[in-house]
């Protein structure tokens, strides 16, 4: 009889277990969400800018991280610095080519805890272009119930660094002094709000 009930309890732990390692998906909120980028220019200023047009899904669940996966779609059309001539020359072919290349994509390969945070890594195909890429997310805050009393949202921020160059975005100047125009580091930091489906 004891033998019995303690394989009873084990088998409820291991249950309890399995239900609070379960992942959920949750769909990023395109309204909430934004990749901002920031590029050095003439060596001196930074441009900033960023992309609203952020969809996908996210599967996340207390438990290991290793089951934990993001497939987010950016819209380049969105690209946006705060001046028409210069978001114009970045939709052209000599940057985004926007008609021919009108998303670029982030799946994820790997989740793992590195210190407070996450490390993601995962392929990000932009102008054409597969390569991977490792994101550093922050330590998970708490989830909140929507202004309409049901819905469950949870936020994700995450940076990482890229070489343009490497996804064919080459247009560039030259300077009097020898300078680029344009650096090839981009920083990029992703605010992503997304809601329990």
């Amino acid at each position: 009889m004891i033998r019995g009930i303690g394989i009873l309890a084990a088998a409820l732990a291991m249950g309890v277990g399995t239900m609070a390692a379960q992942t959920h998906d949750w769909a990023i909120d395109k309204s909430h969400s934004e990749a901002d980028f920031s590029v050095k220019h003439m060596g001196i200023g930074t441009v900033h800018g960023s992309f609203r047009g952020v969809s996908g899904t996210i599967k996340f669940g207390a438990g290991n991280p290793a089951t934990w996966s993001v497939d987010a779609t950016v819209d380049t059309i969105t690209v946006d610095t705060g001046v028409a001539d210069r978001d114009k020359h970045l939709k052209s072919g000599d940057f985004f080519d926007v008609t021919q290349y009108p998303t670029m994509t982030f799946k994820s390969t790997s989740v793992k805890p590195v210190g407070s945070g996450y490390e993601v890594t995962g392929d990000l195909t932009l102008h054409g272009v597969t390569k991977p890429v490792t994101l550093a997310m922050e330590a998970l805050g708490n989830e909140q119930v929507g202004m309409d009393g049901k819905s469950v949202h949870r936020g994700f921020t995450a940076t990482t660094k890229l070489n343009r160059q490497d996804f064919g975005l080459k247009w560039n100047g030259t300077l009097k002094s020898g300078d680029a125009v344009i650096g090839d580091e981009v920083k990029i930091e992703l605010d992503i709000e997304a809601v329990r489906e």
